[in-house]
């Protein structure tokens, strides 16, 4: 069983191929390569290639899969999304005592229903459903099983169910908001959580990568979002790579939040130890989730509107420039979406109806 080096790095680790033959329960022959970085992760994949051949990965238990799967995916996926996979697979999926080899529609069925038996919104539902289908998947590719029979049982519905309608304050709204969050601001002398909201409305971040932002991210008008802050992991304050690679981006700036920002610098230069490397939100330490929660409701409860989601300031951002006519590639750059279908998918019904414009412009091709 060999193992080579392929001579690339990634995270400071070096590629690893390891190759393994075996022949099945039928006396087929096989060969599978396999992917690990660092020298022991190349050497405990020998081992453990070495230790199972095809037979006794069908003997697998559903929770050695999902301990195999989710060390396939560290290298693979951003930390905060493994560690979402990683709760909800311990929590509904692993209890599952079955063999996977033994994994059928009636066995798959009753754990479905089980599940359909928690108080758990639809929504979860369908995420335990795409991680259990993902981790199945992940086994037929690794040659562990021939097909997903979670497939043939199919995904979580409610027969009530309505298409989720976004939420998002339109300008008049946002302005009466932000004319509350800085009258409290104004009240606490604490600027900080205006200021986030105002970076979310005008630029269409996400909480993540606000709570990220330091100084240094700030050139003139001009911001630079290459990173991303998750305060649920292990406890922590854990920075990470953005969403995805088009989350890598440099949004320009309007006016409005230009001054605001200026303003919120020169405040913050008054306090001792005060430098660039500041988070923007927070100062030494980023503001706090549950705090930004509640005073989004208290803001909002001050400006007599309905309470949005933080995440709803960056539909807000894009509802706004779709009503404007902004072309959809420029609002999903903004975003940082990493595919114009999921822009289109989300706001293409509110762009203004360009049937009256077509018809213009064809009418005037006449011989």
């Amino acid at each position: 069983m060999p193992i080579y080096n392929t001579g690339k790095k990634k995270d400071g680790l070096t590629k690893y191929r390891v190759r393994v033959n075996y022949t099945d329960e039928l006396g087929k022959a096989h060969s599978m390569t396999r992917i690990a970085y660092g020298q022991e992760e190349a050497k405990r994949l020998e081992a453990s290639l070495t230790r199972n051949d095809s037979k006794a990965a069908c003997n697998l238990t559903v929770s050695e899969l999902i301990d195999r799967y989710l060390a396939a995916k560290k290298y693979e996926v951003r930390e905060s999304t493994l560690d979402k996979s990683r709760r909800i697979l311990n929590r509904y999926v692993r209890p599952l005592d079955y063999r996977i080899s033994k994994l059928n529609v009636a066995v798959l069925t009753k754990w479905k229903q089980g599940i359909d038996d928690l108080d758990l919104s639809i929504v979860m539902k369908k995420n335990i459903y795409k991680e259990f289908k993902a981790v199945l998947n992940w086994a037929v590719k690794m040659e562990y099983l021939p097909s997903n029979p979670l497939q043939k049982v199919g995904n979580f519905r409610d027969a009530y169910e309505q298409k989720r309608t976004i939420q998002f304050y339109t300008p008049e709204e946002y302005k009466r908001y932000a004319a509350a969050a800085l009258q409290i601001a104004t009240e606490i002398d604490f600027y900080d959580f205006y200021v986030f909201f105002s970076i979310a409305y005008y630029t269409g971040a996400r909480k993540g990568e606000i709570h990220a932002l330091k100084w240094t991210d700030l050139d003139g008008s001009e911001l630079h979002i290459s990173k991303s802050l998750n305060q649920k992991l292990h406890g922590e304050d854990r920075i990470t790579p953005p969403k995805n690679q088009s989350s890598n981006r440099t949004v320009q700036l309007p006016e409005p939040l230009i001054e605001i920002l200026a303003e919120h610098y020169e405040r913050g230069k008054q306090y001792k130890g005060f430098c660039d490397d500041f988070y923007i939100c927070g100062g030494m330490r980023p503001l706090r989730d549950s705090s930004l929660s509640k005073m989004n409701f208290d803001i909002a409860a001050r400006a007599g509107l309905h309470h949005i989601r933080i995440h709803d300031f960056r539909h807000s951002h894009a509802s706004l420039l779709a009503n404007a006519g902004i072309n959809i590639l420029e609002i999903s750059r903004r975003l940082g979406h990493s595919d114009i279908k999921q822009t289109l998918n989300t706001y293409s019904h509110l762009y203004p109806k360009e049937e009256e414009r077509a018809i213009h412009v064809l009418n005037k091709i006449r011989l």
